[in-house]
């Protein structure tokens, strides 16, 4: 079994009226590489006429953005003419690579009639032999995601990218990746196993598990050692989990605002390129 190097708690980031917790990276953890950011938005409940989330156009080069809607919905547009609304259960995996930009904002539904909302942003970095690809967009609606139960139907797991079991991940992933969403009723347990030549993603979004003998609270990140080929926890009470795993690529990394790359001179060409226009157009 592996066991907990540390346990990372969620530092209060809000933007604008937006709850946000941000465990990573954190002044204790720089990332798991590839795993390098993370934004917990919510939980909270926006009242009618509200002005929803306020992530207006922006550019990014050299990561991939991962976007958990638990409640709420999300609004994606981007210069790659991508758009979409994603409503609660449903998943979007945005490859920046080269350059784009794009908008996350709410639809105009829930601005105007309210409502909960819950979101979270994980951002996955991008090797160098990557780091320029094509960019890419896919949005996908809870019912269209890979799922299954475990544990006499006391997990339901929903399987973004990768393999468990006999069960394929929704996304096709340009590197070698395991993400999932696991909702546990309370007292479920979950076994997997893991190579111990991965980094393991561990995130405590809701309720309360127990993990290596230890209780993890939610909003708390779990960094794992590299000393074993599986995991097992238990919820304490109902929870929720972001659960991924994979190998490290073990190169350098420069992040600087939206861009990740490899070096300082990489960075500054970004925000170069940026600025002559080359991550397309804005026609929104």
């Amino acid at each position: 079994m592996r066991t907990i190097k540390e346990i990372h708690k969620a530092h209060y980031h809000p933007i604008a009226d937006l709850i946000t917790y941000n465990p990573l990276p954190s002044p204790r953890l720089n990332q798991i590489d590839p795993f390098i950011f993370l934004n917990h938005h919510g939980h909270q409940v926006y009242k009618p006429n509200n002005n929803g989330l306020p992530f207006g156009p922006h550019p990014h080069r050299g990561m991939e953005t991962v976007t958990f809607i638990l409640e709420g919905d999300i609004m994606h547009k981007d210069s790659g003419g991508h758009e979409s609304i994603i409503e609660a259960g449903g998943i979007q995996w945005m490859t920046a690579g080269s350059g784009l930009i794009h908008a996350e904002v709410s639809s105009s539904k829930f601005k105007k009639e309210g409502g909960e909302l819950e979101i979270l942003q994980l951002w996955v970095n991008l090797p160098a032999k990557y780091k320029m690809t094509e960019p890419r967009y896919i949005g996908l609606q809870k019912d269209e995601i890979t799922a299954f139960s475990t544990d006499n139907e006391q997990v339901n797991v929903q399987l973004i990218a990768g393999s468990w079991g006999e069960y394929k991940g929704s996304f096709e992933t340009l590197t070698p990746i395991f993400m999932s969403t696991l909702y546990l009723n309370e007292g479920a347990i979950v076994t997997k196993e893991i190579p111990s030549d991965e980094n393991i993603f561990f995130y405590v979004v809701r309720g309360k598990v127990k993990v290596m003998g230890e209780e993890v609270n939610y909003r708390n990140l779990i960094e794992f050692e590299n000393d074993g080929d599986n995991i097992s926890f238990q919820a304490i009470e109902d929870a929720v989990v972001i659960l991924g795993h994979a190998k490290p690529f073990n190169e350098p990394m420069v992040a600087q605002g939206p861009f990740v790359m490899n070096t300082q001179q990489e960075i500054m060409q970004a925000y170069r390129d940026y600025q002559m226009g080359k991550f397309g157009s804005w026609n929104h």
